[in-house]
């Protein structure tokens, strides 16, 4: 069986320490800011080695969940940080809404473009996103948009994991530390499948209902009339149990699905990404 090999406290100390020294590098910096584990730690810690030259902005827009933008903002709040909302319509270009393999290059062009203005508007020096060692694990053509205009991810740089940022959140009392990775709902349809406001809600309708009956971690993925529900392994059970099985398929065809099916092997980020 193999083992993976843990991470002690020192190791991490030291990659914490290096984060900081690299913050403090920047100057100054715009912070990429959904909510999530990796964007929250981040904020938090720039905050701490920045001060008031920190300032963190979110997309509103139709492909994120509303519940986002409002824990966001709360965030924000707490950690004395200035906040700016950035309103943007992906769908509005037909390329984006065509849904092509490189989705998430078109989006961070979008987001990033209007995330250097607002960073030479408030004279800040580097703007960052929240991407980590294990980013680089899956396809990821966003990276490529935020090499070419030169967008920093300090907690790569640092060489920082996913269960490092969740064990560093833990010990600062972020309540972010054990919550799911945050992704765009765009990523809930199979490439080549038409992205629309109709579709987006759809998903949200069900993914929302997921979260209000205790479900930590979830997608529903969209295959026209079918919808492909990913929890954890541990979660499965729970959810073709009666009587909340009967709920999810009441609930769901209510949105829109005719079918409504459980993914076996569980949650993964990314799923679908497996069709490349």
């Amino acid at each position: 069986m193999e083992h993976r090999k843990a991470v002690t406290d020192s190791a991490l100390d030291e990659k914490l320490e290096q984060l900081a020294k690299i913050l403090k590098g920047y100057g100054s910096l715009l912070v990429a800011f959904s909510g999530g584990v990796d964007s929250t730690f981040l904020l938090k810690v720039a905050v701490a080695s920045l001060g008031d030259k920190v300032a963190a902005f979110t997309e509103a827009s139709p492909l994120h969940q509303s519940w986002e933008l409002i824990e966001a903002r709360e965030l924000a709040k707490q950690f004395g940080v200035r906040h700016i909302v950035i309103e943007a319509d992906e769908l509005e270009d037909p390329e984006f809404a065509a849904n092509p393999t490189n989705r998430c290059y078109l989006c961070k062009k979008v987001i990033y473009g209007g995330a250097k203005r607002i960073a030479e508007e408030l004279g800040l020096a580097q703007i960052a996103d929240g991407s980590n060692v294990d980013d680089q694990k899956d396809y990821r053509p966003g990276r490529q948009a935020l090499a070419e205009m030169n967008i920093r991810s300090p907690l790569l740089e640092a060489g920082l994991t996913k269960d490092e940022i969740r064990a560093a959140s833990r010990v600062l009392g972020l309540p972010t530390w054990n919550r799911q990775p945050l992704a765009c709902l765009a990523s809930r349809f199979p490439y080549g499948t038409t992205i629309t406001v109709q579709k987006l809600r759809q998903v949200e309708a069900c993914e929302t209902f997921l979260r209000d009956e205790g479900f930590a971690t979830f997608r529903v993925r969209y295959h026209d009339d079918t919808a492909r529900i990913e929890v954890s392994s541990d979660d499965i059970g729970r959810l073709v149990s009666s009587p909340l099985r009967e709920r999810v398929v009441a609930h769901f065809k209510a949105a829109g699905f005719t079918y409504v099916a459980v993914d076996l092997e569980g949650f993964r980020s990314g799923s679908m990404n497996e069709l490349l």
